[in-house]
């Protein structure tokens, strides 16, 4: 069980503070169940779940995890995800959504980043289900790495080509 204060992973939202823990003052909830009050970090609202939900919660990596992730990203390997149908496309992209891992969020970057030079190449545009799962991996990323390495969002693309850059130049100052 969570306590408030932590900071987690809910689902598809993605980074949410535990603001409470126990029955909320709300009609229609289970008064048998207790809940967590949860706060997403970068949007408005309030979440009322039951702890015992089956939705998918964890813990945001640590700061030396993240850093361990970014130093994985040369390494995960890219491929161009091609399908006719987009129904097959998009539930190739859900299911790694759906694992929470980082690293699988990387991996749908890199392969669409590859899949628009590709296709790029070629005269034509990206799709509109490449991008969409793009964006959405991007936004749960760099949210979750802002806040374990404490930095603004808006600052995680250069400080991952920044991370990048020095481990490539075997210049690493961490």
């Amino acid at each position: 069980m969570y306590k408030v204060g932590d900071l987690i992973i809910y689902g598809s939202q993605g980074v949410c503070r535990v603001e409470a823990i126990g029955l909320p003052e709300i009609g229609g909830i289970d008064p048998s169940k207790l809940y967590y009050t949860l706060s997403p970090v970068y949007s408005d609202g309030k979440i009322f779940i039951p702890v015992d939900t089956s939705i998918y919660m964890r813990p945001i990596v640590s700061k030396s995890e993240a850093k361990q992730i970014i130093q994985e990203i040369p390494h995960i390997q890219a491929e161009v995800i091609e399908n006719q149908n987009y129904k097959a496309m998009e539930e190739h992209y859900k299911k790694l959504l759906s694992s929470h891992k980082c690293t699988d969020l990387i991996y749908i970057m890199k392969s669409v980043y590859v899949k628009r030079k590709a296709v790029r190449l070629q005269g034509k545009n990206l799709g509109q289900t490449d991008e969409k799962f793009k964006k959405i991996a991007e936004e749960l990323l760099n949210s979750e790495l802002a806040v374990a390495l404490d930095i603004p969002r808006s600052e995680v693309n250069q400080y991952i080509e920044d991370s990048v850059n020095r481990m490539e130049t075997g210049y690493d100052m961490q």
